[in-house]
């Protein structure tokens, strides 16, 4: 299916992918096997969206601040999964022409982890397609703190505060000069943005969709997508037609 009127898809979807766990659990399956899932998932939507020219900017919400909280066993094999895949997709992403970037936090990543976000990156940054932005080690409040401060370093002196605009500050965000989302998809029937894009996606139109993220595809992202078509945007104005 091909959408008539592409300029009133959104330029930027962030994406919550939940549910690996709960879709590896459902079958008796180890956890492992659901965030392999997870990301042969990660490919199906990405290939299909990379190939809608007006979308410009994916977010995949792949490991949080948060996530550190988890047995060790599963943080290391997520690592491992990271580590493993970035390089090993790059025919995948020279096939549809994807630049990959990294946003969150740098410190407190492996080392080898973050030479490979840092390799991928460099190796696709000529990509002119979709741009995918990996947030690993992301955590929104943890973003929007590390920008305040670097807005205070910047003004410690002399500056009087009514100087400062909301876009100087969106200058320090991690996803600085992108298009903000007007789009956020969360799989397995959550309801929260679980410190996801907070900043960036106040005036974003969210989709909740009840399947776990290992069972995405095509079809699911082409539902969320007529979805947010049929939706009236006014921003706190008012609708006139």
């Amino acid at each position: 299916m091909q959408f008539n009127h592409q300029e009133h898809l959104p330029r930027h979807i962030g994406i919550i992918m939940d549910g690996n766990g709960r879709w590896a659990r459902r079958r008796g399956l180890p956890r492992s096997k659901g965030h392999l899932e997870g990301l042969k998932a990660a490919k199906r939507v990405i290939a299909y969206l990379a190939g809608i020219p007006s979308i410009r900017y994916v977010t995949l919400y792949t490991f949080s601040t948060e996530n550190w909280k988890r047995p060790k066993q599963e943080v290391s094999y997520l690592m491992g999964l990271i580590s493993k895949y970035l390089l090993k997709e790059l025919p995948f992403y020279q096939e549809h022409d994807i630049r990959v970037c990294h946003i969150g936090r740098r410190d407190n990543l492996p080392d080898t982890v973050l030479d490979l976000l840092d390799q991928t990156a460099e190796l696709t940054r000529e990509h002119h397609g979709l741009q995918v932005n990996l947030a690993v080690n992301y955590g929104s409040r943890d973003e929007l703190f590390r920008a305040a401060k670097k807005l205070a370093e910047l003004h410690s002196e002399g500056t009087r505060l009514d100087e400062i605009s909301q876009e100087e500050f969106s200058s320090f965000l991690d996803t600085a000069g992108m298009d903000d989302p007007e789009l956020i998809l969360r799989s397995a029937g959550e309801r929260r943005l679980s410190n996801f894009l907070l900043w960036q996606g106040a005036y974003a139109e969210y989709c909740f969709h009840p399947s776990c993220w290992p069972d995405w595809d095509e079809e699911t992202v082409k539902a969320c997508l007529l979805d947010y078509l049929e939706r009236k945007r006014t921003f706190g104005g008012l609708n006139n037609e």
